[in-house]
């Protein structure tokens, strides 16, 4: 249709009522129903029908809303998670079930997976794990691991207990964010703008790398109806970004030659229709040479003239003399290991809406970084940082993608220089072709023990392929060599590690920040040792495992806290049972053997020998209403939840008593990046001294003793001490009667040259078994179980605790078995495969809690520690079913059946 053209009218029912809009027939329904009907709950995460959150029903029939004409709606009933909900007593039976069971987390894939159980419910079909499996199975989450969405779904049929909602330490209370998730009422980063925003598109390179120049823009500008054409030169600040000191190395737009396939160039500003009608920009590419390998990149042009070679930077760890350790092994074993690109693949694109208010810039965006963001669009923008406030969204998933600018400089450049409201969401293959991804990996690596079996030394040489940028590759190269050794008492090692620039997308910060792609090396490596010695594989590992008092590779002590053989022991018994069943089931079965795997992780939480504080404030007004600013990004781990509980106990309240102020870089001091399993100790830690505080200032001023219990009511606040009970009086403000602001930094110390020194207070370990089929004619893997015990000093919310570990099984699971992203060519969410509702098998966690010195009640962190033995664990498992021992990842079906064929010469 022409823009002059008026729009049809198109009438059907909305979640009861009746509604009548002019809308192209042919315009998706999912697009309608989010901008012309107001239906936010309906989410975009791919247009193509690969996700499955927009999904909706028409006529009681789940559909994506995505792949349906908007003209297919006329005369029918459409029904959205909000509207089911609010109106539908099995939605709010569903809801509650989802609550129960910490179901939703990031929230963003909760509409189209309670849309699809909801129309399961209603068909009156018995309810059985697979059915429900079946129903979901179109829509995708990366969060859950889907194992609390199917047990959700499973007890909804009744009317169940009420979601707990009071609780402190160790209470499985439900999230207290969860209400809008599972109700839809929840607003993520493209939800929130302006229904005036004008909409920004980037123009991106269509090669790997390519010089170029640009065409007349202004008579491009005046010709299509564009309100603004972006370049370089339109930048009023520095026109490069970066998240590590040093390396802010990313143009906002280059200049001109870019050096990966997707990098911007240009961004054009406009109406959504304009932009939709916008013919080709005026822009011509002269492809380059490119190089997107580390071995490709060495002794090649250089990609950033300012440095002597295509090494970003270098990491380094030696403790004694490995090379002499080495020699006076009794056993050797050594290999060579790979892993690819593998994308985050959030639910949720980037997006991101800007105005500008006076002299001041605001943003809202899905991000895991406020402060982050607003100091470097302060820079973009040649602003003080004071001139930028940034009020993050709800964040559809991020694993650490998020950290990194994407939309947020183009809306706030093109808001600044227009003054007015401006929007913009990535498309899927957008965002997959341009975000950052976990940083392929070229590893090898030789281990030598006693005769005995005793570690005697490790020699490791990882090489990272950083990409075009250094984004969160310095982070990497330097926290491998510390983590290679796997949590294990290794007398004499040396690690050495590289960040490789090349010309691909950057790779970042991905849930383990290259720690999963060294434990790939080491822990198969443990099993080859373990089966030459004859021993064990758990035992192997129990045996050489760190404990309270020993020191690590980089001569660190734990007195306290070091769970890693809690970890082992609890696994023994399952370990023992599955070793038995495999055996039994092989001892009939020919084409289809089974194996069992295991591998133990760890991972330091927070930054690395840097500092890494968080603040908090806390306030009473008045009234006596106590109010806790919270500037934690919660992504789905459950900051939101876990923070308050660390802050009610502290403070000696429930949790209802509290009122959270969420992140707002003008509300809420800065609680750091989430990233790095850092929240809950390093926030949690922030939050316990401000209720320790707060408490104090309120039994000092009723006068009362350390043990008083503070009793918040609708009058204000009542303090009872033994037999006396008054009520205080407040002093009167226009702000807090009493506010408190305190801030926490764990205790690191530097590395010394030879990487020695005390980088982490806090080590969260982990160890997981699975349990596994292979059939050896098609090389196809089942999983059957998992069973994974991971310590975490004090498990603030075992449900939430659950959660994470679910959902890092189910990523772990994909790196190991058929994630990987060539550029180019896997930019959608179906030729990028990323596990589904069928693949997770169950998951039995064990939670093991020895405690530790630093963390608030003794909690550490958690979200990285949850898919670092995963893959590991899968490819130990293969080799023990049939031999098939696979090196470079994924282990796809060809490829375990090459590698059974070549550990059976070459013979089925």
């Amino acid at each position: 249709m022409s823009l002059d053209e008026p729009l049809p009218r198109i009438a059907f029912t909305l979640n009861g009522s009746d509604i009548d809009i002019a809308v192209d027939p042919s315009a998706r329904l999912s697009e309608v129903l989010r901008n012309a009907a107001g239906a936010k709950d309906v989410k975009v995460g791919c247009n193509a029908g690969d996700c499955g959150a927009c999904t909706v029903l028409i006529d009681g029939a789940p559909v994506c809303a995505c792949l349906t004409a908007a003209g297919q709606a006329v005369g029918r009933r459409v029904d959205t998670q909000a509207g089911l909900v609010a109106h539908a007593h099995d939605a709010q039976r569903l809801a509650a079930a989802f609550q129960r069971h910490q179901a939703a987390q990031c929230g963003i894939c909760t509409p189209g997976m309670m849309v699809s159980a909801i129309a399961l419910l209603r068909s009156g079909q018995p309810l059985t794990e697979a059915r429900v499996a079946d129903a979901l199975s179109g829509v995708l989450c990366r969060c859950t691991g889907y194992r609390k969405i199917i047990a959700a779904v499973l007890d909804a049929a009744s009317d169940g207990s009420a979601p707990m909602t009071e609780g402190g330490i160790g209470a499985p209370i439900s999230r207290l964010d969860g209400g809008p998730k599972v109700a839809g009422t929840e607003r993520f980063g493209d939800d929130v703008a302006p229904v005036d925003a004008l909409s920004v598109r980037v123009i991106r390179s269509p090669v790997h790398r390519a010089r170029f120049a640009f065409g007349d823009l202004e008579a491009f500008q005046r010709t299509t109806g564009l309100e603004l054409i972006l370049t370089a030169q339109d930048v009023p600040g520095t026109n490069t970004f970066g998240v590590i000191p040093g390396f802010e190395d990313q143009p906002v737009f280059a200049v001109d030659t870019t050096r990966f396939k997707g990098e911007a160039v240009a961004a054009v500003v406009g109406t959504a229709a304009v932009i939709d009608a916008l013919p080709e920009f005026p822009v011509t590419w002269e492809a380059l040479p490119a190089h997107l390998t580390p071995d490709q990149a060495a002794g090649a042009d250089l990609l950033h003239p300012d440095r002597a070679e295509n090494v970003m930077c270098r990491g380094y760890v030696a403790r004694g003399d490995a090379a002499a350790g080495m020699a006076r092994a009794a056993h050797v074993v050594s290999g060579r290991f790979s892993t690819g690109f593998i994308e985050h693949a959030y639910i949720e694109p980037e997006a991101a809406s800007a105005r500008r208010v006076g002299d001041r810039i605001e943003l809202q965006c899905c991000t895991q970084a406020p402060y982050m963001n607003r100091d470097a669009i302060a820079g973009i923008l040649g602003l003080s940082a004071d001139a930028v406030r940034i009020l993050p969204t709800a964040v559809g998933g991020g694993f650490g993608s998020k950290l990194d600018l994407t939309a947020q400089p183009y809306v706030a450049l093109a808001a600044w220089i227009l003054d007015r409201p401006v929007r913009m969401a990535y498309t899927r293959a957008e965002s997959i072709a341009t975000s950052t991804k976990r940083h392929p990996s070229e590893v090898w690596m030789e281990i030598g023990t006693d005769a005995d079996g005793r570690l005697g030394a490790i020699r490791f040489d990882g090489v990272f392929n950083t990409g075009a940028y250094a984004s969160w590759g310095p982070t990497v190269a330097n926290r491998v060599p510390i983590h290679a050794s796997g949590p294990y008492l290794t007398p004499h090692y040396e690690a050495k590690s590289a960040g490789i620039h090349t010309n691909t997308a950057p790779s970042g910060a991905f849930r383990g920040f290259g720690v999963p792609q060294s434990a790939v090396a080491q822990e198969q490596l443990f099993d080859v040792l373990a089966d030459k010695l004859g021993q064990d594989r758990l035992e192997f590992r129990r045996r050489n495992c760190l404990r309270n008092g020993d020191p690590t590779v980089t001569g660190q002590v734990f007195e306290t806290g070091m769970g890693i053989a809690d970890c082992f022991d609890a696994l023994k018994p399952q370990w023992d049972r599955a070793l038995a069943d495999a055996a039994a089931f092989n001892a009939t079965s020919t084409t289809v053997k089974r194996g069992v795997g295991v591998a133990g992780g760890w991972y330091g939480c927070g930054n690395t020998s840097m500092s890494n504080p968080s603040t908090i404030r806390a306030g009473v007004t008045p009234a006596g209403d106590i109010v806790l600013h919270q500037g934690a990004v919660d992504i789905g781990q459950g900051s939101n939840t876990v923070i308050p509980q660390i802050f009610a106990t502290a403070l000696g309240v429930p949790v209802g008593a509290v009122t959270l102020v969420g992140a707002d870089t003008d509300l809420t001091p800065d609680a750091g990046k989430t990233s790095a399993s850092r929240q809950t100790f390093v926030t949690g830690n922030a939050a316990r001294l401000a209720g320790e505080a707060l408490r104090a200032r309120i039994l000092r001023l009723g006068n009362v003793g350390p043990d008083a219990q503070i009793l918040p009511t609708d009058d204000g606040l009542v303090l009872s001490d033994a037999d006396t009970t008054l009520r205080i009086d407040l002093p009167q403000s226009d702000g807090y009667a009493i506010e408190v602001v305190e801030s926490y930094d764990p205790p690191t110390q530097p590395l010394d040259e030879n990487g020695q020194g005390a980088p982490y207070a806090v080590f969260g370990t982990a160890a997981q078994m699975v349990e596994l089929e292979v059939d050896t004619d098609l090389g196809t893997v089942t999983l059957l179980k998992f069973t994974a015990a991971h310590d975490v000093g004090r498990a603030i919310n075992p449900l939430l605790v659950e959660g994470q570990v679910e959902g890092g099984i189910a990523q772990g699971l994909g790196l190991a078995l058929m994630e990987e992203f060539l550029p180019g060519r896997t930019e959608n969410l179906h030729d990028y495969l990323i596990p589904t509702i069928g693949d997770v098998p169950e998951i039995d966690t064990i939670i093991v809690e020895t405690g530790d010195a630093h963390g608030p009640y003794g909690a550490k962190g958690l979200g990285e520690h949850c898919l670092i033995p995963t893959a590991p664990a899968i490819l130990n498992a293969i080799a023990h079913a049939c031999g098939a021992r696979v090196h470079h990842l994924p282990a796809t079906p060809d490829k375990v059946r090459a590698a059974f064929l070549a550990a059976n010469g070459g013979t089925a």
